[in-house]
């Protein structure tokens, strides 16, 4: 190990505790999608005193490419939410509308590539227990607000960071290069990554990076670097209009929403699988009719599709939309088909992937390091993978290990605090080592 990565590796340590405060503060503050406003607050102050150039709204998030955002009632009334709880007045201005997006830029001496490094800020719809025993409540910092609960591991990504943007800063001097932090929100319900990549933010970028706590890696002290099979998703609310009439006296004057999207419901998942990988469709929820002696006259359908590649979801997109609009043609109702959410297909560049696994085996951290991960799911990082590798970049994604309470998006979840301190020392070090070529 050179000299340069055990400084940083030391200086990531005496982190520790300033990163559990800052965790179990965002923690006690979770913002779901799009509403992240006070936890954008403290990152963009945080990057700005450490002398990162800041970008923010319209020049971090494409207006047109967001998914799933909530009313503007909604979104004002967390806007106020947040600045009574502490974020910055002006910078909550500049993300009116949930332009929540933050990416911090460094330019270091000298030439070099540019890094890129995203970190999720969102929290889950979720409430959080009650229960007595679990940490958060008898330490302290459980969430405050009904509904909202960080029950990802999201509080920690946000932490970890602003450590690396400290981290990276500290030793600015000893750096080529650029580094652009990217800070997203909403990546539950896969709804924001698109917004920031179709901003432009990571179209100079060479190598990008993302991580997540937990998920196949249980154990603190473990890491995945060679992470494939991310499933291609796309998220739909289809809603259903028709014409409400009294079932017994006037059932001809009425069209059928109900049996519109049933018969959707239906057909939906007899859309012929696909031969050339994974393809999935699932009506999640179904919510119709008005009342027991009225024809149903509207309905609310929420599906998703998933592919082993984003053309095979592009196919069962296109399946979906066929059959929703011809269940509706046939009862001779109204349809809208909403896009509220995706991911791309994407995989781990081979090379980035071989960097990272000689990387933390080097650090000596970690007992045990694993290589090829199938993770089975989909994850909206995929994005800037897809943009970066587009552009002949390379990108990759870990799964850092942290001993977790309970499940992902269980209201016991909670994690390892101990792990903040293994994915800060990997992050930053490995930024260190694309940024002055130690990969080559």
């Amino acid at each position: 190990m050179d000299t340069l990565t055990k400084e940083m590796m030391d200086y990531a340590g005496s982190l520790q505790d300033e990163m559990v405060a800052r965790r179990r503060d965002l923690h006690h503050h979770p913002e779901p999608g799009w509403t992240e406003f006070r936890t954008a607050s403290i990152v963009a102050t945080e990057l700005k005193s450490l002398g990162y150039d800041v970008i923010m709204g319209v020049d971090a998030i494409n207006k047109s490419s967001m998914m799933g955002v909530p009313s503007e009632e909604k979104l004002k009334k967390e806007q106020q939410r947040a600045i009574s709880e502490g974020a910055d007045p002006a910078l909550v201005e500049k993300m009116t509308g949930g332009l929540t997006g933050v990416v911090g830029v460094m330019h270091f001496a000298g030439e070099g590539p540019t890094v890129g490094l995203r970190f999720d800020m969102d929290s889950n719809d979720v409430t959080e227990t009650d229960d007595p025993q679990h940490r958060p409540n008898k330490e302290g910092f459980a969430s405050c607000h009904d509904g909202a609960m960080h029950a990802c591991g999201h509080d920690g990504h946000t932490t970890v960071g602003l450590a690396v943007a400290k981290i990276l800063a500290h030793f600015k001097d000893q750096l080529k290069g650029t580094v652009k932090l990217c800070f997203q929100p909403a990546e539950e319900g896969v709804r924001g990554a698109k917004a920031m990549v179709d901003s432009g933010v990571v179209d100079d970028v060479d190598y990008m990076l993302g991580a997540h706590f937990g998920f196949k890696m249980k154990k603190t002290g473990s890491i995945a670097v060679n992470v494939y099979g991310f499933l291609a998703t796309s998220k739909y609310d289809a809603h259903f209009v028709g014409v409400p009439a009294h079932a017994g006296a006037a059932p001809e004057k009425g069209k059928n929403a109900l049996l519109a999207s049933c018969c959707a419901a239906l057909n939906l998942h007899a859309i012929a699988r696909h031969s050339g990988g994974t393809s999935r469709i699932n009506v999640g929820q179904l919510v119709a009719g008005s009342g027991r002696n009225v024809v149903g006259d509207k309905a609310l359908m929420k599906i998703e599709t998933r592919g082993a590649t984003s053309e095979i979801n592009h196919y069962m997109e296109t399946e979906s939309e066929r059959i929703i609009k011809a269940a509706a043609q046939m009862y001779d109702v109204d349809v809208t088909i909403d896009k509220v959410g995706g991911a791309a297909g994407a995989a781990n560049s081979e090379g980035l992937a071989s960097y990272l696994e000689s990387h933390a085996k080097e650090l000596g951290i970690f007992d045990n390091v694993v290589g090829r991960s199938d993770f089975g799911a989909s994850e909206d990082f995929s994005y800037f993978m897809e943009r970066v590798q587009s552009h002949g970049g390379e990108a990759a994604y870990m799964m850092v290990g942290s001993t977790i309470a309970a499940g992902h998006h269980d209201s016991h979840f909670d994690l390892d605090e101990t792990s903040l301190s293994y994915s800060a020392k990997m992050l930053s070090t490995t930024a260190k080592g694309l940024l002055l070529g130690e990969n080559k």
